[in-house]
């Protein structure tokens, strides 16, 4: 993936993981559990893909 694709996808996951951040702090009876649920996922996976890319960017 060129470093233009992991910055773009980082920025995105930053924000991501901002607005999970601000749900996660309503009363359990205010959260929307079905977008909880689908932004950790997404949040999760766009940090996998994040961390293996930048595991494969490292010089052995």
């Amino acid at each position: 993936m060129s470093k233009d694709v992991i910055a773009l996808l980082a920025i995105v996951s930053f924000m991501i993981w901002i607005v999970v951040s601000r749900e996660a702090v309503k009363p359990s009876k205010e959260i929307n559990w079905r977008k909880m649920i689908t932004l950790l996922s997404a949040g999760s996976l766009s940090a996998f893909v994040i961390t293996i890319s930048l595991f494969q960017n490292l010089p052995f």
